[in-house]
């Protein structure tokens, strides 16, 4: 079973943010962070430090996924 640490959610957030900056006067955040900020903020109301990758739902898991892709080969 694969496990994402709290800290790749923080840093799949933050690179989903400077891809895609919040838009509009509510600062809405980008699809991708935003499916990655539910299990962050459940993460830090639990005091986890990884989750299953397997409970994020399909557009958590293709985020952090890019992002893995994109920064861990770099």
């Amino acid at each position: 079973m694969l496990f994402i640490t709290i800290q790749d959610l923080e840093a799949a957030i933050n690179y989903w943010r400077s891809q895609s900056p919040a838009s509009g006067e509510e600062l809405h955040l980008c699809i991708e962070a935003s499916a990655l900020a539910k299990p962050y903020a459940l993460m830090i109301v639990q005091g986890s430090q990884r989750v299953p990758m397997d409970v994020l739902d399909e557009t958590a898991k293709s985020a952090i996924q890019t992002f893995l892709k994109d920064t861990k080969t770099n």
